[in-house]
């Protein structure tokens, strides 16, 4: 078997996008990744879209490659861990995107390693996510720009204290579910007031995206860019102070305040 660099632990759908950008990227060559997962049917899909090297056995894994992204449900580390044996090279790279597991837990279950606590959301699936990254005191300078690279591959990446992990997970892990609401929410306007469904939607879509990509390009605050397009007794002052009436902004702050809260919870089960 080739030596592999990056492994994957874990073949779902977050693992499977990292693969995919990576290899585009030429960041890995296919012979340089190997993946483990329990489900034959899954490691035949991976090897013969991808070429990577694919495996049953997670120890497989944590024997070849110098990283290691843990990628599998959160309620399975423990099961995971204690059948690993760890290598005795010198602090292998973790990456783990364990919602809501802390990197004390982690360091403990992989103990020597070098950990990375990250939390990606799902638009990385399309090469248009945001990571947030919180580092354990093992990790190295290289360790850490190494995982910037790994996820800058599926979009954005930022570094965080990981006290406030439980915030980037209740903002940008849950918010595309706040946004897909409101992009159902504007379609079913658009058919409210005389628009077949499907056009609704794409528009709807449409604009929600060009309005992200607008804000990002432009370095605007959302604040000028309301301004801009709000002209005096206009349509989309009507529609806002509606909006205002409604407290659509108080309610997705609440709603990224519970998901806080949520999050909070799951961690300490």
């Amino acid at each position: 078997m080739p030596e592999a660099t990056f492994g994957v632990i874990g073949g779902g759908m977050m693992g499977e996008a990292l693969i995919t950008r990576l290899l585009d990227q030429g960041i890995f060559v296919p012979e340089a990744v190997i993946v483990s997962d329990p489900q034959a049917s899954r490691r035949e899909v991976l090897h013969h879209t991808y070429g990577v090297q694919t495996t049953a056995e997670n120890q497989a894994v944590v024997d070849a490659a110098e990283t290691v992204l843990l990628a599998i449900k959160p309620q399975m580390l423990g099961a995971v861990a204690e059948k690993l044996r760890f290598p005795g090279r010198e602090k292998p790279l973790l990456l783990s995107i364990l919602a809501g597991v802390p990197l004390a837990r982690l360091e403990k279950e992989f103990l020597g390693w070098a950990v990375v606590r990250a939390m990606p959301n799902t638009p990385a699936t399309v090469g248009a996510g945001v990571t947030a990254l919180a580092a354990g005191e093992a990790v190295s300078v290289t360790q850490r720009e190494q995982a910037r690279s790994i996820f800058a591959s599926v979009g954005t990446v930022v570094e965080v204290p990981e006290s406030q992990m439980d915030a980037v997970t209740a903002l940008s892990g849950s918010g595309p579910g706040y946004i897909a609401l409101v992009v159902e929410a504007l379609a079913d306007g658009g058919v409210a007031v005389g628009l077949p469904r499907t056009i609704a939607l794409e528009l709807a879509i449409a604009t929600v995206r060009g309005t992200g990509e607008l804000l990002h390009q432009g370095d605007l605050h959302p604040a000028v860019l309301k301004d801009r397009v709000t002209s005096p007794g206009g349509t989309t002052i009507a529609g806002i102070a509606t909006l205002e009436v409604g407290g659509l902004r108080s309610a997705l702050i609440e709603a990224v305040r519970s998901a806080y809260l949520r999050s909070k919870e799951l961690g300490q089960s």
